[in-house]
């Protein structure tokens, strides 16, 4: 009889550590998702006829994003993550590489589908990953969500490979260097380009970060200036410690 009175005991703590475990899970995503939001957002105010007026004299510019660490995280099963255990991932992507099955648990920077809803009506927006396209063509298409935003996609075979690094040629995207520049966390992406990027820190966990918003004041102002490389030559010395 006492027996059985073990088991039984052992099996409701069993069910009761369960049943805390998806409580603890649930609400981290409450919290993170309360964290991600509580920041006073951009300030998006109309513009002066003056400012429409220098605009309309100014030729759109191209912003080219990179995905991994600066947009998104992921990691894939079998890989040591960098992101807190338990930390829910925003979404899982299933794909097939080399006739094997992976799923990829990704997680969103912070605020990231404001930034692209805000950035998109200021620039044409390109997607530059240097990972391979079943994958980033995925990531893309989620945060896309279909707005339609970010249709021009250039992937792992369309870069350089430079000393065993993957460079990207923004002349390949926009042969007019004057109106494109490029976000991404590795400045070896565009060393052959540092005149027209902006450096960003690498992005894996952090539910605070608000680098993508801390750059929409200076975005909004960019798209105002004749030839980017005026404005983000002058910040070369952020490409060594960024």
């Amino acid at each position: 009889m006492l027996k059985y009175i073990v088991m039984g005991l052992r099996g409701f703590f069993v069910l009761a550590a369960k049943i805390w475990s998806f409580v603890c899970y649930i609400f981290r995503r409450q919290v993170r998702s309360v964290i991600q939001h509580q920041t006073v957002k951009y300030e998006v105010v109309p513009l002066s006829p003056l400012s429409k007026h220098r605009l309309s004299m100014m030729k759109r510019k191209t912003l080219v994003l990179d995905l991994d660490e600066t947009l998104i995280h992921s990691h894939h099963d079998g890989v040591l993550r960098q992101v807190k255990p338990g930390t829910p991932p925003d979404f899982v992507l299933k794909v097939t590489i080399d006739r094997h099955p992976v799923r990829f648990f990704v997680h969103k920077r912070p605020h990231v589908d404001y930034f692209l809803e805000i950035v998109s009506t200021w620039y044409d927006l390109v997607v530059f990953t240097a990972s391979m396209e079943i994958y980033g063509a995925a990531v893309a298409d989620k945060l896309d969500a279909n707005r339609g935003i970010l249709k021009r996609r250039y992937y792992r075979q369309h870069c350089n490979l430079d000393c065993g690094s993957y460079t990207k040629d923004l002349s390949a995207i926009c042969p007019d260097l004057s109106s494109v520049f490029i976000l991404d966390n590795s400045p070896v992406a565009y060393r052959q380009f540092p005149d027209n990027a902006i450096p960003i820190r690498s992005w894996f966990n952090d539910a605070r970060d608000t680098a993508l918003l801390c750059l929409l004041p200076m975005l909004d102002a960019l798209r105002f200036c004749s030839d980017v490389r005026s404005v983000l030559g002058r910040n070369l010395h952020l490409h060594r410690t960024w």
